[in-house]
């Protein structure tokens, strides 16, 4: 549990910095949270390796992936809070970032466009906003955390040992 609130807040400071320096619509920028979570997950499942004696593969990532269940819930919580309450002007940024994106393509219409950001706004909405947070979470803490089981020091389990 310890692990999970200080990665979730190291994730929140990193969205802060991003929001107050005007970083999160660059391309770069998206990536941080992602590797963030992945490392600490690694580190996370090594470490748990080191503390344990007879760690397995599906040891290793049922602790991982409770890291990210927990991550994932914490994320949520924080985005909605993030989106409505702390930056509200986020949802004209993202449509106004939207518009650019579509424009820069040079191959939709404008009234492709105007369909296009419409669709956007309506996912600009608190439950798919939640969903998202807590899927695309969930699915970095999941990669994050079959990697970490890969690295972390597992014990030799002999399967035949208990087996007549």
């Amino acid at each position: 549990m310890s692990k999970a609130v200080l990665i979730s807040l190291i994730l929140i400071v990193v969205d802060l910095i991003g929001s107050f320096a005007h970083l999160k619509f660059t391309s770069w920028f998206k990536w941080i949270s992602t590797i963030v979570i992945i490392v600490s997950l690694i580190m996370a499942c090594i470490s748990f390796g080191k503390q344990n004696e007879a760690v397995t593969y599906g040891k290793a990532f049922g602790y991982a992936f409770k890291i990210s269940l927990i991550i994932a819930i914490i994320m949520t919580v924080y985005s909605l809070i993030s989106v409505f309450l702390i930056f509200p002007e986020f949802i004209d940024q993202t449509l106004q970032n939207a518009r650019e994106n579509m424009e820069a393509r040079g191959n939709m219409s404008q009234e492709q466009m105007d369909a296009g950001i419409a669709m956007t706004k309506k996912f600009m909405q608190p439950v798919p906003i939640a969903i998202f947070s807590f899927v695309i979470t969930l699915i970095i803490g999941v990669i994050g955390s079959l990697l970490g089981a890969a690295f972390a020091k597992k014990s030799e389990e002999n399967v035949f040992q208990n087996n007549p």
